[in-house]
């Protein structure tokens, strides 16, 4: 069973999909289904896949994001390991969908990409320890991201918002797979239909209910909240004309194209 948002004609629709069914619901519904998907099956309006213009399928409150949880990434980087989850933020305002393009900014010269599984909360969480969430059912769903980043405003300032914050630096999607949850994923990036990326998340360090404890322990966690968890090694630059590739074989492929930031486009509203 998954979950994801899309346009249909006018609208703004969640989807709850199963192998061979897909059901369409009011935007507003997306954390209630999150929840409880079981108790709005055949309640929805039958739609076609191909009705559907897919948007990120959530709409998170914040994205807790975990650094160097590969090992051969930090070493790639010539980074230590941490002995703990190395935590930070990127704004919701970030989030782009299936398709959607990533856009290269003038302010940096070295952008690049990150293939990630992510996490997205079910439930709210705040101060439980991993054996009290490995008791806990439906805890969260999985589903791809790309922790786009400015390599060089990264590197040059000392935390990591520029580097990791421009608008479109999340693309996140196509669907959030809600059952059934495993134990370890494969996750792999292809730049312009070459494999770049090839891993699993048995060679994380800190695992799912770990992080999901360790951030707990600082900061409320939300339904729809996205926690990707780490990149492998392979991490390479963008240029304008690339199309960047997540997979997993047990969730999907998210695919974007790169832009140009070519215009400055104001909006004060």
């Amino acid at each position: 069973m998954k979950i994801g948002r899309g346009k249909l004609g006018n609208k703004t629709v969640v989807l709850l999909s199963t192998q061979n069914t897909h059901e369409a619901f009011p935007e507003q519904s997306l954390n209630s289904i999150l929840k409880d998907p079981q108790g709005y099956q055949s309640q929805g309006e039958k739609v076609e896949a191909r009705e559907i213009s897919l948007l990120p399928p959530v709409t998170p409150s914040k994205i807790v994001c975990v650094g160097r949880n590969y090992q051969d990434h930090a070493r790639e980087l010539g980074n230590p390991i941490p002995d703990e989850p190395l935590l930070f933020l990127k704004p919701p305002s970030a989030v782009i969908g299936p398709g959607q393009p990533i856009l290269y900014p003038p302010t940096t010269s070295n952008l690049q990409f990150e293939g990630e599984i992510a996490l997205v909360m079910r439930k709210r969480v705040r101060q439980a320890t991993a054996q009290e969430l490995a008791e806990s059912q439906d805890l969260f769903g999985v589903t791809l991201f790309n922790d786009v980043t400015a390599r060089d405003l990264q590197r040059g300032d000392k935390t990591w918002l520029r580097g990791k914050g421009h608008d479109t630096f999340a693309p996140l999607g196509p669907y959030v797979i809600l059952s059934p949850i495993q134990n370890e994923y494969d996750i792999s990036t292809k730049l312009n239909g070459k494999i770049v990326q090839e891993s699993n998340t048995k060679h994380m360090k800190f695992q799912f209910l770990d992080i999901i404890s360790y951030i707990s322990m600082i900061m409320t966690l939300e339904p729809g909240d996205v926690i990707p968890t780490g990149t492998p090694a392979g991490v390479a630059p963008l240029t304008v004309g690339d199309r960047v590739e997540i997979i997993s074989s047990q969730i999907g492929a998210l695919s974007n194209p790169v832009e140009s930031w070519d215009q400055r486009v104001t909006l004060i509203k």
